[in-house]
Order: structure tokens, then sequence, then C-alpha cells
């Protein structure tokens, strides 16, 4: 009995855990481009990957609301929509995005 109310524990504290390892971020949470170089634009593209379509470019400041991410490759690519534009999403580096 003690071993199934340990393992009961043991599943709850694990499943309470999932998605917020640091760097995970939380869903829903608002985020705004941070650390791309001045000029330039953190494109936001139709998929997780540099190969997909690039829609828009977001200079630093721009506030983004996270969907979900995903790992391609050596890249934590996020799916976000516009904080003041929802209707408007895709996927960004997940290295370019700061919590706020």
């Amino acid at each position: 009995m003690q071993k199934i109310i340990a393992s009961v524990l043991a599943l709850s504290v694990l499943a309470g855990c999932a998605g917020t390892a640091p760097g995970a971020g939380a869903l829903g949470a608002r985020y705004e481009v941070h650390g791309v170089e001045e000029g330039d634009f953190l494109k936001l593209r139709g998929g997780p990957g540099t190969g997909f379509e690039t829609y828009v470019g977001l200079p630093n400041g721009t506030v983004l609301r996270l969907q979900d991410c995903t790992q391609t490759g050596g890249t934590r690519w996020c799916r976000v929509a516009l904080d003041r534009a929802p209707e408007l999403e895709g996927f960004v580096s997940w290295a370019y995005l700061r919590e706020i």
C-alpha cells in the first residue's frame, strides 16, 4: 500500500512539473522580442524552421502571446500570436523571447 501511495505522489509531482522547467514558458504568457540586432527583425514564420515562409519581421519590444514550443534540430521554436493582433500567429525562435 505504501508503494502505491508513493507512486501516486511521485506521478502527481512529475505531472505538476511538466512544462515548467526553466525556459519552458507558460502557455498564454506574454513575451517580448528581445536581443535582435539594431536594424534587424525577428522573423515570424509559417512553421518551426528557417525553411518556412516569413510572414513579417518583428522588432525588439514586440509583445507576443506564447502558444506552445517545439524543438527542431538545435533550435527551440515557439508558436506565438501578436498581443495586439492575435489573428496574426506563427513561429519564432525561443532565443529571442523574454517574459514580461
